[in-house]
C-alpha cells in the first residue's frame, strides 16, 4: 500500500492555525456560573494570582487577624442594633420591662437601648458582643501596631502602611468613644460633659463650637444623632476603606517573615493562600467569634440600667473612661491649675485643659505615624525590608517603645487616683505627685532597663554561637578543674542569632569645605550624627565565621587533652 503525496504552497501550511485558535479560546479554565462571570470580568487571572500567594506562619501574625475579625462581628452586630436604636434625646415617659425605672422620664435613646436589652429577643448577648468586640479590635489593633513597631515591620516599603495603621488606631478610639456615648445613661452623659468641656476650652472659638455641636447649650438637642451618624457611617466607612487599603498593600508588599534558614529578603517561606491558608483563617475567625460570644454570655458590660439616665445636674463620683481612652482623662488630672490665666480682663486661657484634651491625642498620633521616617533619615537606610528584626537586635527602638508604653501607662493609671486613694485609704494629693513624678522619670528608667536588657541577650546569643547551648553536664578534669559541657548549635539553630546587621554610628562630616566656605547642611548632619550615635553606641556585633572557626578550635583542643581521670558527678556536701 503506497501513500501520495499532494504538495501545498507556503502559505497553506497556516490554514489551521485559526481553528486551533478558536477552539483554545473556547475552552475556558472555569464554567457555569464562575466562567459567566470572568468572561465579562476577567477575574481569573488576579485571582489565581491571590490564591497562590503565600504567607509565612508565626503566632504574631494572628494579632492582626484578630483586630479584622473583631471589627467584622462590630458590623455584623452593629447591623443588628440599628434596627431598634433610636438616636434620639425626645424626653419620653419609660414604661418597658426594666421595673425599677418604670415611670421615669428618660431620653428616647435611653429607652430603646432598655428595649434592646430587655424586650428584644437576644438583644442584650448581642449588644454585648458588640461592646466587647470593640474592645478586642481596639486591644488587637494597639498590640498589633506593637508588634510591627518591635520588629521593625515598618520599614520600606511599608511606611505608607504603618500611616494608615496609624490613623486606624486613632479613629478605633473615636469610634468606641461614639458608640459608649449612644445609649445617653449616667456613665456615658458623663463622657459627653467632659467632651463639652474639652470642647469649651478652645482659646476664642470654644463656646461657639459648643454651642454648633450641642445645638446650643449643653447638654443640646442635637449631639445624638450626630454620634449616631459619625459611628454608624462615617468612621465605619473610613475603618472599612482603610482596612481594605492595609491589605491589599500587604499583598502588594508581600508579607514579612520572621529570620531563618531559607528565609530572604527576596522570597516568603509558608503556605498559599488557597486551600491552607484560608482554611485557617476561616476557622480562626469562627473561633474570635466564639471566644468573644462566650466572653459576652458570661461577663456584663455597660449596664446602664443600673447607671441609671443622664442627668446634667448630679457629679458623677467613680466614673472612668475606656482604657483607651483613659490617657487622656489621666493627662488632665496630672496637670496642674495654675496653667490657667486671664489676659486683657476678658479671655480666659484654660491650658491647664486645652493642650491635654483637644491636642494630646492628635500629637501622639502624629509622633507615631512619623517614626519610621525620622528611624530612617537618622540611619540613611533606603534598602527594602521584607526579614523582621528580633526585638533584642534593635535594643534602642526597643527602649523608646517600652519608654512609651510605661508613660501611656501612667496616664491611664492617673485616670483612677480618685478611686486608688478610696480603695488604699491614701492622699489623692499625693497619689497625683507621685504619678506627675513617675511620669517623668519612669520613661528614661524603663528606656535604660530594656537596652541593658537587649544588649544582655544579644551577648547571650553571641557565646551561645561561639561555645554551644548549655547542657548541664559538669565534667571534672585531672587537675581539678569543673567544666560544664556546651553541645553545639546546628546550622538552623545558629542562623537567626547571626544573620542580623549591626550598624555602626554615622560619622561627622566635615563642616566646612576646603575653601572654608561652611556647608548649609552642617547642622542637619551634626544632628544626624548625634541621633546615629543615640541609636548605634552600645551594639554587640554577631559572631562571625571566623570567630566561630576559631572557637569550635579552641574547644577541639581542650577536647583531645588527656584526663586521668574519668568524669564523675559533683557529690553532696556531707552533712554535720
Amino acid at each position: 500500500m503506497s501513500a501520495t503525496y499532494q504538495p501545498r504552497h507556503a502559505g497553506a501550511l497556516r490554514d489551521g492555525d485559526g481553528a486551533a485558535a478558536e477552539r483554545r479560546a473556547e475552552q475556558k479554565p472555569l464554567g457555569g456560573i464562575a466562567g459567566w462571570i470572568d468572561d465579562r470580568t476577567g477575574l481569573a487571572k488576579g485571582s489565581s494570582t491571590l490564591l497562590r500567594k503565600v504567607f509565612p506562619e508565626h503566632w504574631s501574625f494572628m494579632l492582626g487577624e484578630i483586630a479584622m475579625y473583631s471589627l467584622i462581628v462590630c458590623l455584623l452586630t452593629g447591623v443588628f442594633l440599628t434596627f431598634w436604636f433610636v438616636p434620639s434625646m425626645t424626653q419620653v415617659v419609660y414604661d418597658g420591662s426594666y421595673v425599677p425605672l418604670q415611670g421615669v422620664i428618660v431620653s428616647d435613646a435611653y429607652r430603646s437601648t432598655l428595649d434592646i436589652s430587655f424586650d428584644i429577643r437576644g438583644g442584650l448577648l448581642i449588644r454585648q458582643i458588640h461592646h466587647w468586640a470593640a474592645l478586642i479590635f481596639v486591644v488587637a489593633v494597639f498590640v498589633h501596631m506593637a508588634r510591627i513597631f518591635f520588629t521593625g515591620a515598618f520599614r520600606k516599603p511599608r511606611e505608607i502602611n504603618w500611616v494608615f495603621g496609624t490613623i486606624l488606631s486613632l479613629l478605633a478610639c473615636i469610634e468606641g468613644f461614639a458608640g459608649y456615648s449612644l445609649p445617653d445613661d449616667l456613665l456615658s452623659g458623663t463622657g459627653i460633659r467632659a467632651m463639652n468641656g474639652f470642647v469649651q476650652s478652645a482659646p476664642i472659638i470654644g463656646s461657639y463650637l459648643s454651642y454648633f455641636i450641642f445645638g446650643g447649650a449643653f447638654p443640646g438637642e442635637q449631639i445624638i444623632p450626630i454620634l449616631y451618624s459619625v459611628h454608624i457611617l462615617l468612621i465605619p466607612a473610613i475603618l472599612v476603606g482603610l482596612f481594605i487599603l492595609h491589605i491589599v498593600l500587604v499583598f502588594v508588599h508581600k508579607h514579612t517573615q520572621y529570620p531563618g534558614p531559607g528565609r530572604t529578603n527576596n522570597n516568603v517561606v509558608g503556605y498559599p493562600f488557597m486551600p491552607v491558608y484560608i482554611a485557617k483563617a476561616g476557622g480562626f475567625f469562627f473561633i474570635v467569634f466564639g471566644v468573644i460570644a462566650l466572653v459576652a454570655a458570661v461577663v456584663t458590660i455597660n449596664p446602664i440600667w443600673a447607671y441609671g439616665p443622664y442627668d446634667p445636674s448630679p457629679i458623677t463620683a467613680g466614673s472612668q473612661p475606656d482604657w483607651y481612652m483613659g490617657f487622656a482623662d489621666g493627662a488632665l488630672r496630672l496637670v496642674p491649675g495654675w496653667l490657667e490665666f486671664v489676659s486683657w480682663g476678658d479671655f480666659t486661657w484654660s491650658m491647664n485643659i486645652f493642650p491635654f484634651s483637644l491636642i494630646l491625642l492628635p500629637l501622639m498620633w502624629t509622633i507615631i505615624g512619623v517614626y519610621p521616617f525620622v528611624e530612617k533619615w537618622v540611619t540613611r537606610d533606603n534598602r527594602e525590608h521584607h526579614l523582621l528584626d528580633r526585638p533584642r537586635n534593635a535594643p534602642t527602638r526597643t527602649g523608646i517603645g517600652v519608654a512609651g508604653i510605661v508613660m501611656y501607662c501612667v496616664l491611664m493609671f492617673a485616670a483612677g487616683n480618685d478611686l486608688m486613694a478610696i480603695k488604699l485609704h491614701l492622699s489623692i494629693n499625693d497619689i497625683t505627685n507621685a504619678l506627675r513624678l513617675l511620669f517623668f522619670i519612669g520613661p528614661p528608667i524603663a528606656f535604660w532597663i530594656t537596652k541593658r536588657i537587649c544588649l544582655s541577650l544579644q551577648r547571650a546569643d553571641r557565646q551561645k554561637v561561639l561555645h554551644g547551648r548549655e547542657t548541664g553536664t559538669i565534667w571534672r578534669h585531672a587537675d581539678g578543674r569543673f567544666e560544664e559541657i556546651h553541645a553545639p548549635l546546628t546550622p538552623d539553630e545558629r542562623w537567626p542569632l547571626v544573620q542580623h546587621e549591626v550598624a555602626e554610628p554615622l560619622e561627622l562630616v566635615q563642616e566646612v569645605d576646603a575653601n572654608g566656605v561652611a556647608s548649609p547642611a552642617a547642622r542637619k548632619e551634626r544632628l544626624r550624627a548625634k541621633l546615629s550615635r543615640f541609636y548605634f553606641r552600645d551594639r554587640v556585633a554577631p559572631a562571625t565565621p571566623s570567630e566561630l572557626e576559631a572557637a569550635h578550635h579552641e574547644h577541639e583542643v581542650q577536647e583531645t587533652q588527656p584526663m586521668s581521670v574519668a568524669p564523675e558527678e559533683i557529690e553532696p556536701a556531707a552533712r554535720h
